[in-house]
């Protein structure tokens, strides 16, 4: 077995990293990754260095890949959705360097899924093998500091017996419970909730608001442009970073058309906002929405009950709308625990995380259960 670090994925072909990746999670594919990359996304310059790690079995002449991560040496913490702003505040403090670092992670993407890529054999060994090696990288890389983000929780736990340290968020996800439609997720509401969601879709369609739901070869780079645009517009409007560029989202559009879902609103024959969906093997993940002022409740509509929509008419059992956002609870979305494991080269910072990520996790397990408290669910005795 050989260890092998591409600076790129065009060094690896599409088939090969997939075998590993799977279906299952679009942001893992080849296609998507590769696609950050090529198209500026994730460049030394954007601060995104790709390190991805193979592990290879050698033998006649020929390489195997036997497992993976997606590894990208960082100069900064844009895009990663697990803030470490003060940590890196309190290594400047000390006249530490906390850049650069190691992440195990899908850039601009807080979606969780497997970091440690393995395909048949023994996974337990595998999975040792990747973190043992990724953790010597980081110490031959002489980085700060080393962390996977969005982790699963048996690769979380996996990573924690190696002396990373657990740090726990959330999100608010939508769950399928086998509905009919959407009046029939309603039913489960109180009252006065399910009266104010009827009430803001009713407002968009009396607008005269018409609602398209795109998906595939549907998407023509038209569209593609179209929807950047309002994407472009919304970043502004926030004063966020635009990360990803019109080129990558042309090509997603050609390269995983299938994985893709755009959810469009028109009015008076007019675009006026678009949400960009990928789709898994059984959820939807929602991601990039923009779309004009001046109509009430079409941000609701484009990008959570038209998605949910989506959701039970093709049994979908999940939609993941993104980070943050605890309006999410009142629709219908529950906080769900989201998890990721650090590790850090300088001993008192090591033990001075540890510490905090303790009272951390304290603090948002029980914010959660008093979000759980306020549900829009009914409340069974």
């Amino acid at each position: 077995m050989r260890t092998r670090i591409l600076s790129s994925l065009d060094q690896i072909s599409a088939a090969a990293w997939n075998a590993l990746a799977g279906h299952d999670h679009p942001f893992l594919r080849h296609e998507f990754l590769h696609a950050l990359e090529r198209t500026g996304c994730t460049t030394p310059a954007t601060g995104w260095t790709p390190q991805h790690l193979l592990l290879e079995a050698e033998g006649g002449g020929n390489q195997r890949l036997l497992g993976a991560v997606p590894l990208y040496l960082k100069n900064n913490s844009y895009g990663e959705y697990i803030f470490d702003w003060a940590w890196a505040e309190a290594y400047g403090r000390a006249n530490v360097p906390y850049y650069p670092k190691l992440v195990a992670a899908v850039p601009f993407s807080p979606v969780t899924g497997p970091r440690l890529l393995h395909g048949d054999g023994d996974a337990t060994h595998l999975r040792e093998t990747l973190i043992r090696t990724t953790l010597a990288l980081a110490e031959d890389l002489r980085v700060s500091s080393l962390h996977w983000l969005f982790t699963p929780m048996a690769d979380t736990e996996k990573l924690e017996a190696h002396g990373l340290l657990r740090r726990v968020g959330y999100q608010f996800h939508w769950h399928n419970q086998d509905y009919a439609d959407f009046d029939h997720f309603l039913t489960g509401f109180a009252a006065h909730k399910r009266k104010k969601i009827k009430h803001e879709r009713r407002v968009v369609a009396e607008a005269g608001v018409n609602m398209e739901v795109r998906v595939g070869q549907e998407l023509t780079p038209a569209l593609w442009d179209i929807f950047y645009d309002f994407y472009h517009m919304t970043i502004r409007k926030h004063g966020a970073i635009p990360y990803l560029t019109r080129a990558f989202f042309h090509e997603i559009g050609r390269l995983m058309p299938e994985s893709i879902v755009m959810i469009f609103a028109r009015h008076a024959g007019k675009y006026i906002g678009a949400a960009l969906n990928l789709r898994g093997a059984d959820t939807l993940y929602g991601r990039y929405w923009g779309g004009e002022d001046g109509y009430p409740g079409l941000h609701f509509e484009t990008c959570y009950y038209r998605a949910i929509d989506y959701c039970i008419e093709h049994r979908l059992r999940r939609f993941e709308a993104g980070a943050q956002g605890e309006h999410k609870l009142a629709r219908g979305f529950l906080p769900v625990a989201t998890y990721s494991a650090h590790w850090l080269s300088h001993p008192q910072f090591y033990q001075a995380v540890m510490d905090f990520l303790r009272r951390e996790r304290n603090g948002v397990e029980y914010y959660m259960s008093e979000l759980n408290e306020h549900s829009p669910f009914k409340k069974t005795p």
